[in-house]
């Protein structure tokens, strides 16, 4: 939009924009829950046992907050590789 043209600034941009995209997914979690739908990755989600049927139902337990703990951990990686 500036007219910059760095390899390294968009390098950068990319990264943050999959960070957002990751956390607006994973803020998003509760309002489609509510409307029967879940967009987190189920391979991640599998990995700790949980179904799409608990984020559906609400359920809070530990292996439902390690999934939301590890997908915000991408999102953390690619701020990381921003700095």
């Amino acid at each position: 939009i500036l007219g910059v043209r760095d390899i390294h600034a968009d390098h950068a941009a990319s990264h943050i924009g999959k960070a957002q995209g990751i956390v607006t997914c994973l803020r998003a979690t509760p309002y489609h829950s509510t409307r029967q739908k879940v967009f987190l990755p189920m391979d991640i989600c599998m990995l700790h046992g949980v179904s799409q049927e608990d984020f559906i139902r609400g359920k809070q337990e530990k292996n439902v907050r390690d999934v939301i703990y590890d997908i915000a951990s991408q999102a953390h990686v690619h701020l990381e590789h921003v700095r």
